[in-house]
């Protein structure tokens, strides 16, 4: 008790910051304007008979990653109302894109009283809670509201695991509000049990990122851009990336250019407030396009770098490029990597930095495979990139293998929403 109340008085302090980084505008970014309130818990009140599913996903990434599980809880349950809560106005604009099938709040702050304003409001039978997003107060409110609290798709680095050791009682006021832990891998299992999650708690059910759906209009939208692109050039996409990682990517595609002079790189950037400061440190070196100036015609030969400043279409993007290199992987253990699913499904070979500890197990299970090659700098970046391009077997080879890995690990939404089922949740 104590340690929440001294938790609450320091988010207290810090709270006018954070909502300053949450607020204010940037160029690019949608922002959360008159819905401010619904921070603070003042949300308009959902009219159903029975409380809806309640499914929190921080921002863009765990929006995308849950809304295949959300459309099939849809089909299967059409009698269910599902909303589902953002913290960021990003993964606000990409839950929008749900229309129909779940409504759209905003996740209130980690306040006693905003958390108690929402569930006044829209009165949900349980939540959902994506990956392992963790709030003192809002566990403890709604576990008080004899709400039953599910984390899935949970995930628990070893990292991690260490330092909520180092703070055991903080951890044991979390998960004492917990109902059920349904884990990516058994090594996420093992450490939520080693701090002290009940055995009964804890399932394992796959990651759910496996079950990317990928739409036939994705692929037909990515083959046209493709068409558009050149089909008769190399095409790379380096995607997701970060601040300090953009100048080794397109130093890596310089030297590419000495060895394949037509070769394009598809550059999309991790945040959109970085789309202008992007584009201007390409095009000091590159004849550089942005998809937003594309008038979708056929791309003169003379460009050298596509930048992708937009939202959602990550998938396309990836679709139209012969190879991936995934993001914030060549920081450090600044990131520690995102995504490289996305590619896999769609047959890409993968490319990815050392520092991929967020997807460790995915990304060791395509390494593998030899799905996925690790490069440790930008010249190796450079190195493997060159290999593929001159030699389209080993190309589609490795592009084969990526699919089979994502194929054989998929079935996680079904083994999420059996255990729900069981847990007799869905059966208002």
């Amino acid at each position: 008790m104590l340690i929440r109340y001294i938790y609450t008085a320091l988010l207290a302090v810090a709270s006018p910051f954070l909502m300053w980084g949450l607020y204010r505008h940037r160029t690019g970014k949608p922002c959360v304007g008159k819905r401010w309130k619904e921070h603070f818990g003042v949300t308009p009140k959902l009219d159903c008979s029975h409380g809806p599913i309640w499914i929190h996903a921080v921002s863009v990434g765990e929006t995308l990653a849950v809304t295949p599980l959300i459309k099939r809880l849809k089909a299967q349950y059409p009698h269910l109302r599902i909303v589902i809560t953002t913290t960021t106005a990003t993964g606000a604009e990409q839950a929008q894109k749900l229309a129909g099938i779940a409504e759209h709040r905003y996740m209130p702050f980690d306040f006693p009283f905003a958390v108690r304003g929402f569930i006044n409001a829209i009165k949900p039978s349980q939540l959902l809670i994506m990956e392992t997003e963790l709030w003192p107060n809002t566990l403890h409110t709604v576990a008080k509201a004899n709400i039953p609290i599910t984390v899935i798709n949970a995930r628990l680095s070893e990292l991690s695991c260490q330092r909520y050791a180092k703070v055991q009682p903080i951890f044991d006021m979390l998960a004492k509000n917990l109902t059920h832990v349904l884990c990516q891998y058994p090594d996420d299992a093992e450490r939520f049990i080693r701090l002290g999650v009940a055995k009964e708690k804890v399932s394992v059910t796959g990651s759910i990122k496996f079950d990317i759906e990928i739409s036939p209009k994705v692929k037909e939208e990515g083959q046209a851009l493709r068409n558009q692109l050149g089909n008769n050039r190399p095409v790379w996409i380096a995607a997701s990336t970060h601040s300090g990682e953009d100048e080794q990517i397109l130093s890596a595609h310089q030297e590419v250019l000495k060895d394949h002079p037509n070769a394009l790189l598809i550059l999309v950037p991790r945040h959109p407030e970085r789309f202008n400061d992007v584009f201007n440190l390409s095009k000091q070196k590159f004849n550089t396009v942005r998809r937003t100036e594309h008038n979708h015609r056929l791309l003169d030969n003379d460009i050298q770098v596509y930048l992708g400043d937009t939202m959602g279409e990550m998938l396309t993007l990836m679709e139209a490029a012969d190879i991936c290199f995934m993001g914030g992987s060549l920081l450090g253990d600044k990131v520690g990597g995102h995504n490289m699913l996305e590619p896999a499904a769609l047959g890409k070979p993968v490319l990815t930095g050392p520092s991929y500890y967020n997807f460790q197990v995915i990304g060791d299970k395509l390494f593998t495979s030899d799905a996925l090659q690790i490069v440790k700098n930008k010249h190796c970046l450079y190195i493997k990139l060159t290999e593929y391009f001159s030699d389209r077997t080993k190309l589609s080879i490795a592009g084969n293998r990526a699919s089979i890995v994502f194929e054989d690990n998929s079935n996680a939404i079904n083994k999420t929403i059996q255990l729900l089922f069981a847990s007799s949740y869905l059966r208002q």
